[in-house]
């Protein structure tokens, strides 16, 4: 499995356990949040009835330092038998209640607790009950810290149970990509062979044909079908290598970007001559070498160089350089050809994507494919262009570092001054 597999593979499975993750998340919250609230609606229904039951019989249920009753009987106020809280009684509410204002139900925030509060008209004045609500609210904390304990270690469980399940359940798509690679690759190399064969006797018999040149063009069309067939094999049998795992794959070696592209121009030198198409190469002089496949590498500078060739018009130009930028390999190939618009500068490297001007030569496999040899080898292709102004691409690669020297083996000045003055004259 590659490196593009394996973060497909990878996501498939983090988004799988996120989503079981999340699902066990929102149940564990939505049954807690029923709970608290069947138990706060609990507790309330419980403090309304105690207060009822004091204000209509004169008497507390509850323990003795959490509940008070306080009378107003002909202008006189009686509290008992423990003494109310600070605040307490109302005796404004107890006055309006008493000169026969409705019953007011009210509640009162003190420092760890809430007091509710019921005054009540009664036949010689007013009753008030006040309930201390303090052991309530310490049942709705513990209910609280018992619920985060569980959310945590349920988010734990949840978490395992989701890897352990995307696992699983990725596993399959994982067979699935390693199925379709063997396939690609075994049935591409199968075909190469039938299909050189077809396209071998197809040229002997265009080339000893007799017949009439309707014919005759007939058979160069069928020639050229059969030789974009194979090429087209040939870049999936290129491509299903690319994806293989590094084990299975081919072997990275030194590659020297420098003589693969001197060998790219050298070899498109006719073609270039014939379509009267300047080609300069500009090179750092010396070997550039990366880590990678030679074949697939060559491909790629063959391609682009093919490319611009192909949109280049008579009399136009086709640059190649090669340098060196920090730590990154660069080779761009730059034409003066009919461009494209620089909003389809992504879209050129999608899978069969043509462009307005692609014609018989584009597949829709080509810059595709060029992309997924780069990315393979860590690097990346960017493209740039302007209708009716060139275009120009560039292939970034990492670049193998040059071995340091040992400080013992180097001289700070040669021994004899003569062999000073070559070295001098040498570097001017």
């Amino acid at each position: 499995m590659n490196a593009a597999e394996r973060v497909i593979v990878c996501r498939a499975r983090l988004r799988m356990g996120l989503f079981v993750g999340l699902a066990v998340g929102a149940l564990l919250t939505l049954v807690g949040a029923i709970a608290y609230a069947t138990l706060v609606a609990s507790q309330e229904r419980q403090i309304q009835r105690e207060l009822s039951w004091g204000a209509k019989y004169g008497s507390i249920s509850g323990p003795v330092g959490c509940n008070w009753i306080i009378r107003l009987d002909d202008g006189v106020v009686q509290a008992g038998p423990v003494p109310p809280p600070p605040g307490f009684p109302q005796r404004a509410a107890l006055d309006r209640v008493a000169a026969g204002g409705p019953a007011e139900i009210t509640t009162v925030d003190a420092p760890g607790t809430v007091f509710h509060v019921r005054t009540q008209a009664t036949a010689t004045g007013a009753v008030q009950v006040v309930f201390d609500a303090r052991y309530q609210l310490a049942d709705r904390r513990h209910l609280l810290w018992a619920f985060a304990l569980a959310a945590g270690f349920g988010l734990i469980a949840a978490s395992v149970t989701g890897w352990i399940v995307g696992h699983r359940s990725v596993a399959p798509l994982a067979e699935a990509l390693a199925r379709q690679r063997r396939f690609v690759a075994d049935a591409s190399h199968e075909l190469r062979t039938p299909i050189a064969q077809v396209h071998t006797r197809a040229q002997l018999i265009a080339r000893r044909s007799t017949s009439a040149p309707a014919e005759r063009r007939d058979l160069e069309r069928l020639v050229g079908t059969t030789r974009r067939l194979g090429e087209i094999v040939d870049e999936l049998l290129l491509s299903a290598r690319l994806a293989a795992a590094p084990d299975d794959g081919p072997t990275r070696e030194p590659v020297d970007l420098t003589a693969l592209a001197t060998d790219a121009v050298a070899r498109e030198a006719a073609r270039a001559t014939e379509r009267q198409v300047t080609v300069n190469l500009s090179t750092p002089g010396g070997p550039l070498p990366v880590a990678g496949i030679v074949s697939a590498l060559h491909r790629v500078l063959a391609e682009l160089l093919s490319n611009a060739l192909t949109h280049t018009p008579a009399g136009g130009q086709i640059t190649v350089t090669v340098r060196t930028v920090r730590d990154t390999a660069e080779v761009v190939v730059a034409d003066t050809g009919d461009g494209f618009d620089p909003a389809d500068a992504d879209r050129l490297f999608d899978r069969f994507h043509r462009g307005p001007a692609a014609g018989d030569r584009r597949f829709g496999l080509g810059l595709a494919l060029l992309q997924e040899v780069v990315t393979g080898h860590g690097g990346t292709i960017t493209a740039d262009g302007h209708p009716g102004r060139g275009a120009s691409f560039t292939v970034r690669l990492p670049r193998i570092p040059e071995p340091a020297r040992h400080p013992a083996r180097r001289r700070l000045w040669p021994a004899h001054p003569r062999a000073a003055t070559l070295r001098i004259r040498e570097r001017l």
